[in-house]
């Protein structure tokens, strides 16, 4: 069955260490339609915001784009995605959507269509994006998840065998570096948010291990850059510097 797509970007304002950071402002314009643009300009498929708060959804449709609401008390941004999936498309015309977060002002729109393709491969449930890490610092920090992936070589696309904070595999080898966007086939996205947490999800404090734990199959292609994510004041500096860098 070929792939109609929908990309849906969850925004909350709620953020301990940056409140507000969807409404930061960047040149002008709310960080959320920097990535909206940039989501757009992917040519995947219609990008929607769902937002947590009506101020977001206010500048969003302000800027020419498409938003939704949906219920502020959800717990992860899947879930979002997914009741504002299910607001926009009730007859189910879209049959894969991609997640991309709402704090990448600076992404690349091929970094999005990365993410995307190898949903495309029969039997594939989600993918995901990684790249190999290259600063041996961040193969023991907790705070760099890593990958642990079959990925053959001169190959871009392998599969994800697990994702935990702690330094796998094992011995000598790439390790990657696990990138937080996802693309899902519809069924799998209705599967994955009806799952209770799996115990390995709660220990590692990772959502994707839900999926691995319910015998789901997640894809993960090859990218060269971690896309900045703005998660501090200091974030959001570097990102509106290379903003206004000359391109």
């Amino acid at each position: 069955m070929a792939l109609n797509p929908v990309v849906i970007i969850p925004a909350r304002m709620h953020a301990t260490r940056l409140p507000g950071k969807p409404l930061a402002d960047i040149h002008g314009e709310p960080m959320i339609v920097h990535v909206w643009r940039r989501a757009v300009a992917a040519g995947i498929g219609p990008v929607v915001v769902a937002c947590a708060e009506r101020a977001v959804f206010d500048a969003v449709h302000a800027h020419g784009g498409n938003a939704v609401m949906t219920d502020p008390d959800l717990p992860t941004g899947s879930d979002r995605v997914w009741q504002a999936l299910e607001q926009i498309d009730p007859d189910r015309g879209f049959n894969a959507i991609v997640n991309v977060q709402g704090d990448l002002p600076t992404i690349d729109p091929a970094v999005i269509r990365a993410v995307f393709a190898p949903l495309k491969a029969k039997g594939v449930d989600i993918s995901t994006l990684v790249t190999e890490i290259t600063l041996d610092e961040e193969r023991t920090n907790p705070n760099v998840v890593k990958a642990v992936v079959s990925v053959a070589p001169g190959a871009r696309v392998g599969r994800a065998l697990y994702f935990s904070r702690a330094t796998v595999p094992a011995n000598a080898g790439p390790h990657y570096h696990h990138i937080g966007l996802y693309a899902y086939r519809r069924k799998a996205l209705a599967k994955f948010v009806a799952l209770p947490q799996g115990v390995l999800e709660q220990r590692e404090k990772l959502e994707q291990l839900r999926a691995l734990e319910n015998g789901m199959r997640i894809d993960c292609a090859l990218v060269d850059t971690v896309p900045l994510g703005v998660d501090t004041p200091a974030d959001l500096e570097r990102a509106r510097a290379l903003l206004n860098a000359p391109r």
